[in-house]
């Protein structure tokens, strides 16, 4: 198949892109420079040169506060841009495959969330990628949209700093020795490689529609680092916080856990326990040098 992967620089891309090439795709990365996902006319211009089997979008505005700060650029990317990409592949008849976020729902929930729960978001972020999904299932038929969680890779996601949770408590232990972490958030801690093996997996179905894709299990912030601590043989001293110790800016759903219901009823679901991928992630990271992303 001829793919396209568009954001193939960033924290998933990369693992996308590996991910298909690893197997007799044709694989093609799209960063910023070269498409401009919020002009419809970009979008036309890119993939008609192209003429991709499947786009995989997983550029998107998704630093928090900035959408909170910047709501018409974050729609421009992530309701609009996602919306340009559902009519061009729609016209060309390919599969869009559109990542989200758990942040579409508020977080009140006891129990994980599945597909046909209401979505309620509670910031720009989350109500922007929510338009960004109602685009690509209502204007292209072949479409996967899958939500995911937490997501975490040995390529940096800039838009965040460089680091993701692992590197940011790993580095915290070896300069501080201590480290505080709340443990009233839970989250279903995803590496990039895994998600990026279940987007290959969908592509190759026509299973279409809208899916929960992230690790087996959940977990507190707290409980993701002790584990991190203990694979990796750290020794740090790791406290909880307390309540509001470290108030957000912006609201985030205290609880955003997510049940692969979809993918299992399909027979799909490529996904393992978080702890088993954070021990399959730390064996490989921990063994060699972290790379840098594409230029």
């Amino acid at each position: 198949m001829n793919i396209v992967v568009i954001g193939g620089n960033g924290q998933l891309g990369n693992d996308v892109v590996n991910a298909f090439a690893e197997g007799d795709d044709q694989v093609s990365s799209l960063t910023h420079a070269e498409i401009d996902i919020s002009s419809l006319e970009s979008v036309k211009d890119c993939l008609h040169k192209t003429c991709p089997t499947v786009v995989v979008n997983t550029a998107a505005m998704h630093n928090v506060e900035n959408c909170e700060r910047e709501p018409v650029a974050a729609y421009a990317v992530n309701a609009i841009g996602t919306r340009n990409l559902a009519l061009v592949t729609r016209d060309l008849g390919a599969t869009l495959i559109h990542v989200s976020t758990d942040y579409v729902f508020d977080g009140t929930k006891s129990a994980p969330y599945v597909e046909d729960d209401p979505p309620l978001p509670l910031n720009v972020y989350g109500n922007s990628k929510l338009a960004g999904e109602y685009y690509a299932r209502t204007l292209n038929p072949r479409h996967f949209v899958l939500r995911t969680s937490a997501l975490y890779g040995k390529y940096q996601c800039r838009a965040k700093g460089g680091r993701n949770f692992v590197d940011l408590m790993l580095e915290l232990a070896r300069t501080r020795g201590k480290v505080r972490v709340v443990n009233d958030e839970f989250v279903s801690p995803t590496p990039t490689r895994d998600l990026s093996i279940q987007i290959v997996s969908l592509s190759r179905c026509d299973s279409y529609g809208l899916y929960h894709a992230t690790s087996e299990n959940s977990c507190s912030w707290y409980e993701f680092a002790r584990e991190i601590f203990s694979i990796a043989g750290v020794q740090c001293k790791l406290e909880m916080a307390g309540p509001g110790e470290f108030p957000a800016k912006t609201p985030r759903p205290p609880y955003s856990v997510l049940e692969n219901r979809g993918l299992k009823k399909i027979g799909l679901s490529k996904f393992v326990s978080w702890e088993v991928a954070l021990q399959r992630y730390l064996t490989q990271t921990l063994s060699a040098p972290v790379p840098s992303c594409r230029a």
